[in-house]
């Protein structure tokens, strides 16, 4: 008996499930599992040969050397304008991709400068858990085949990443000189399109068919070098192609929206090749690098997690909760010692000011009446013991020798005195001493402490400021990552002054091939000059706008990106550029 046909809807739901366990084994492994026929493979086979590129968000970029009055409607096509941002257009996808290989290129540059100990490591621990299983398999067997095997890991490491440099250098150089003509063939028309842009603008459309025609060539160029040096590599791609313009003889309105639209479409398919380029050629994810941490942070959370689920109300344990119950409870008395209760005692200290010293007047007042009785009593005694009468300001202490010369006196007989003498009146009069005595002491005492409950306030809440202090520095860190030229910050400052440096070594490298005859080397590193001037102009565009410098700092970068420019004259450009502009001043050193 034949099984019953699968219905169309459990057919849908196989595929809707290949699709997403194809994308989780894509994310962990690096590529789709084997498979040989079927929706999925079909499907894996279509997302790696046409590879959809991001759109590119219009931002701000160096800008070409255009007319001022390019847009003068009055001398003017009515397509100018669109002519113009279809120029533009190119220099901002051609800055783009560009950017995206360089990021790549350093990664790989970086990995070739390692040991063979660090290149070996990165074989094996840093391009994901697929390629770490095949290079151990790979490695025992060349092991116990041929012996020890780390050399030929190594020769494989270096091949591995050789071959992803000399792509994307091959590719950066290709646009890079690509850019520069277009740039130069920009700025060789500009007199021309501000005298008759009517008869200049196609000249300059059908020169940029021939750069593109050009570009198509350099990378068909690039796409053979790499069959013949690594045959044992797989396909690079397939040709690149580009629309051709074809001859014009009268050009109107029609012909001119034809040739921006082939502008257009040539700029799409630049981009979808290079994005499956760089996309076949790129650096290993993060996620892809750190597999190995990340595995270990998984189970580490994963045996967390079940001893929590042990100790949780589910397996019918109290422990969490009552853990919860005494961290919140420890919460709630860190709080109330060290921030409410300060705070409510320093709020007290400054504004019960006035309570506390009419308190303090009070006692002071109740101290001086113990004093003023001590005196009348010192008076009466040495009136009545001296038989004379004694002024009211006497002094108390020479009072106090009469009554002491009196009370030694009265001691020889203590007990017919204490009846009939004067002893018990002189005892009486040293308690009241003593009495004043302890809350003149008392007072002092008094006084000293609230003169300190402030400070005792302040102590108590330091716990509390520190925590605090702590967590804004590391909520400081975080929102001040300037690793990028574009922060506000110190390494940010550093990296728009090295992207100085590097402005300075590419114009001496294009005199350099100038002066050798080399052009293909002078427009390939005039092109990379042109990258690294507008990385530069975006990223000190808000800070000078900020400072007020943007409109002379702005000319100073379009004066650089001039090829008529003198290599002297724009060496004293960019020593007014380290000079000059706040932004880009070397960070103050701290003293």
């Amino acid at each position: 008996m034949e099984p019953p046909e699968a219905g169309p809807e459990s057919k849908d739901f196989g595929a809707l499930i290949s699709l997403y366990s194809s994308y989780v084994w894509n994310r962990l492994f690096g590529s789709p599992p084997p498979s040989d026929s079927g929706f999925l493979a079909k499907f894996s086979q279509f997302y790696r040969r046409k590879p959809h590129p991001q759109p590119r968000r219009r931002t701000p970029c160096l800008p070409l050397p255009l007319p001022s009055n390019s847009l003068d409607s009055s001398t003017s096509f009515k397509d100018t304008s669109r002519i113009y941002n279809a120029l533009e257009d190119i220099m901002l996808h051609v800055y783009s991709n560009l950017h995206d290989i360089q990021k790549n290129l350093q990664f790989w540059e970086s990995r070739a400068e390692g040991s063979n100990a660090r290149k070996a490591r990165f074989m094996l621990f840093e391009r994901g858990p697929r390629a770490f299983i095949d290079s151990s398999i790979k490695l025992v067997k060349d092991s116990v085949r041929e012996g020890y095997s780390i050399q030929q890991l190594c020769h494989s490491a270096s091949s591995h990443i050789s071959q992803r440099i000399t792509i994307l250098n091959g590719l950066r150089c290709a646009l890079a000189t690509f850019l520069a003509q277009v740039y130069i063939e920009v700025d060789r028309s500009v007199e021309e399109l501000a005298k008759d842009p009517r008869k200049s603008l196609p000249l300059l459309l059908v020169s940029m068919n021939e750069l593109f025609l050009n570009l198509e060539t350099s990378i068909g160029n690039l796409n053979a070098f790499y069959q013949s040096n690594f045959p044992d590599g797989e396909r690079l791609h397939d040709p690149l192609i580009f629309e051709r313009l074809p001859v014009v003889n009268q050009w109107t309105d029609s012909e001119v929206d034809d040739a921006i639209s082939m502008i257009c479409e040539n700029l799409h398919k630049l981009d979808s090749y290079l994005s499956s380029i760089v996309a076949k050629y790129k650096k290993p994810q993060k996620i892809t690098q750190y597999w190995i941490h990340y595995s270990c942070g998984a189970v580490g959370i994963a045996v967390c997690s079940m001893w929590l689920i042990k100790h949780s109300s589910l397996m019918g344990s109290p422990d969490i909760g009552n853990w919860i119950q005494t961290a919140s409870n420890s919460t709630v008395n860190f709080f109330n010692d060290h921030v409410e209760q300060p705070l409510l005692d320093i709020r007290d200290e400054l504004f019960e000011t006035f309570r506390k010293r009419h308190k303090g007047v009070m006692e002071l007042e109740e101290v001086q009446l113990t004093a003023n009785s001590l005196h009348r009593m010192l008076l009466a005694f040495s009136e009545q013991t001296k038989g004379q009468k004694f002024p009211e300001n006497a002094s108390d202490q020479e009072m106090l020798e009469i009554v002491m010369a009196r009370y030694e006196k009265e001691l020889t007989h203590p007990i017919q005195n204490l009846l009939s003498g004067e002893l018990a009146r002189a005892l009486l009069i040293q308690v009241q001493k003593l009495k004043l005595d302890i809350e003149t002491a008392m007072l002092e005492l008094n006084q000293i402490l609230r003169a300190n409950e402030i400070n005792f306030a302040i102590l108590a809440a330091l716990p509390a400021f520190f925590l605090s202090l702590l967590l804004l520095m590391v909520i400081r860190a975080w929102l001040k990552q300037d690793t990028k030229a574009e922060g506000r910050g110190r390494v940010a400052r550093i990296q728009r002054r090295l992207l100085i440096v590097e402005i300075e070594r590419r114009i001496m490298q294009y005199q350099t091939y100038l002066d050798q005859g080399s052009v293909a080397d002078a427009e390939c590193t005039y092109g990379l000059m042109l990258y690294s001037l507008d990385r530069l102009y975006c990223a000190v565009e808000r800070h000078a706008k900020a400072t007020g410098e943007w409109e002379w700092l702005r000319l100073d970068l379009i004066d650089l990106a001039k090829p008529k420019l003198q290599t002297p004259d724009k060496f004293r450009v960019t020593s007014r550029l380290e000079q000059v502009y706040d932004c880009l001043l070397p960070v103050p050193k701290s003293h």
